[in-house]
């Protein structure tokens, strides 16, 4: 099984490594990240006065993970899950929603705490490496 890493939990990683290290190095080769969660982690680091040590961080996390970029085949998953979703009512904000595309189209796991944002997602597969 591989893992697509949401933006929150790439946060979680800079504030605090112990406490995801064993899970990152049991996981060692199947950690992926989408190039949307990616753009929300250079947004952070810009939006500081002093962005050198977060970007560094993020550069040190591209060297443990695989960057999958948001291609034809996540539009088409992307247009197929947000098509359902508003003939049902349900709007989930574009960037999570490109985020799960990713997820689905690469029949990844999505790993993240704010899984209430991802659970009208039919097909998605969430684990939350947070919680207890």
């Amino acid at each position: 099984m591989s893992f697509l890493l949401d933006t929150d939990i790439c946060s979680a990683l800079f504030r605090r490594p112990g406490g995801l290290a064993h899970r990152f190095m049991q996981h060692s080769g199947r950690l992926y990240i989408s190039a949307v969660s990616l753009a929300e982690l250079y947004s952070g680091a810009f939006h500081l006065p002093a962005p050198q040590p977060l970007l560094a961080k993020i550069a040190d996390l591209l060297v443990d993970v695989t960057l999958l970029e948001f291609d034809g085949t996540c539009a088409m998953e992307f247009g197929k899950v947000r098509g359902g979703l508003l003939q049902s009512g349900i709007r989930v904000p574009t960037a999570d929603l490109m985020i799960a595309a990713t997820a689905l189209a690469n029949n990844h796991t999505l790993v993240t705490h704010n899984t209430a944002d991802y659970r009208h997602i039919p097909a998605l597969r969430l684990d939350d490496w947070l919680s207890p």
